[in-house]
C-alpha cells in the first residue's frame, strides 16, 4: 500500500478499549450483591416491585458483565482472520444485552397483570427497608462508574444505574404506600412503570448497536460538515466518495476520494487533511486516494472546494 493512500495513525490519540474496567468490575460486584438480597426480600416479602427492580439490576449486572468481557476480547490485537481486531464484540454484547431486557420486561409485566387480577399480601415494611438501601446502592455505584474512564461501556453502565435509582424510588414509595395505607396494587402498578424503563433503554441500546453493525454515520458526526471542511483545504479541488462509519462505538473511520490540481503537492495536502480530521472531528482512522482534478469524475455525491 502506498504512502499516499494508507491509514492516518495517531498513536497518542486512540482510544483504549477495555477502558474502565476496573470501576466495570467494583460495579459488577456491588449490582450483583445487592440484586440477590432484591430478590431474596422480593420473594420473602411478595414484593413484584422488589422482584421488578431486582430484575432490572440483574439487567445491568448482566450489561456490566457483558461490557467486560467485551473489552477483554476487544483487546485481542488484528489477526489474518480479523484485521480490524474484534472491536465490535462490545456491538454483539450490547444486541445480547438488550434481547435479555425484553425477556425480562415481558416476565415482570405478565407477573403484574395475574397480581392485579389476583392481589397479594406485600410486607411493605420490609419493601420500604430494601428500596431505601437499593437507593443508597446505585447511587453508589453511579459514583463509581462516573469517576471511571467514560468509554461507552461505562457511560452505558451509568445510564443503566441512573434507571436503577428510579426503579428503587419506585419499590421504595411501593413500600411505603403500602406500610401506611394497605393499598397493594401500588406494587405492580409501579412494577409496571419500572419495566418502562428497562425498555427505553433497552430499546435505545439495540437501536444504537444496530446503527454500529449497518455501518451508519456516527451520531455526532455531519457527513457534509466533514466533506465541506475537507474540500476547504488548500490544494483540494473536491471530495468524493465520501464514506464515514463506526468499526466500534469509540473508533471512527473514514474514506474518501480527493481531486487535488497538484498531486506533487498530495504530501503536504495530505498532511493538512489529516490534522483537519483528527483535531476537528476526532476521526484518526482515515484512507485517502488522491486523484487529478484533470480525471473526469461523476460521482454520486461530491464537494467541491473554494
Amino acid at each position: 500500500m502506498s504512502a499516499e493512500s494508507s491509514p492516518a495513525h495517531h498513536p497518542h490519540h486512540h482510544h483504549h478499549h477495555g477502558g474502565g474496567g476496573r470501576s466495570l468490575l467494583i460495579a459488577l460486584s456491588v449490582t450483583v450483591t445487592f440484586a440477590v438480597v432484591e430478590a431474596v426480600g422480593g420473594w420473602l416479602g411478595g414484593s413484584l416491585a422488589l422482584l421488578g427492580d431486582a430484575g432490572h439490576m440483574i439487567t445491568d449486572a448482566t450489561a456490566l458483565g457483558l461490557a467486560l468481557l467485551a473489552s477483554w476480547i476487544a483487546k485481542r490485537p488484528p489477526s489474518s482472520r480479523h484485521t480490524y481486531g474484534l472491536s465490535r464484540a462490545e456491538v454483539v454484547a450490547a444486541i445480547v444485552n438488550g434481547l435479555l431486557m425484553f425477556a425480562i420486561v415481558a416476565a415482570i409485566v405478565i407477573t403484574a397483570v395475574a397480581r392485579l387480577q389476583t392481589p397479594q399480601p406485600v410486607a411493605g415494611g420490609a419493601v420500604m427497608l430494601i428500596g431505601a438501601f437499593g437507593l443508597a446502592i446505585n447511587i453508589a455505584v453511579a459514583l463509581v462508574l462516573s469517576r471511571g474512564e467514560r468509554t461507552l461501556n461505562t457511560r452505558a453502565a451509568l445510564l443503566h444505574v441512573m434507571g436503577d435509582m428510579l426503579g428503587s424510588v419506585a419499590a421504595l414509595a411501593a413500600g411505603t404506600v403500602i406500610y401506611f395505607t394497605g393499598w397493594t396494587p401500588i406494587d405492580p402498578i409501579l412494577s409496571v412503570f419500572i419495566c418502562l424503563l428497562i425498555l427505553v433503554s433497552s430499546v435505545k441500546l439495540v437501536k444504537d448497536a444496530l446503527h454500529v453493525i449497518m455501518e451508519g454515520v456516527p451520531p455526532q458526526v455531519d457527513l457534509h460538515e466533514v466533506g465541506n471542511a475537507m474540500a476547504g483545504i488548500d490544494g483540494v479541488h473536491s471530495v468524493h466518495d465520501l464514506h464515514i462509519w463506526m468499526l466500534s462505538s469509540d473508533t471512527i473511520m473514514l474514506t474518501a476520494h480527493i481531486v487535488v490540481g497538484d498531486l506533487t503537492r498530495w504530501e503536504g495536502t495530505l498532511n493538512a487533511l489529516h490534522a483537519l480530521l483528527h483535531e476537528r472531528f476526532d476521526i484518526d482512522h482515515v484512507t485517502l486516494q488522491p486523484e487529478p482534478v484533470t480525471r473526469v469524475v461523476r460521482p454520486l455525491r461530491q464537494v467541491r472546494g473554494s
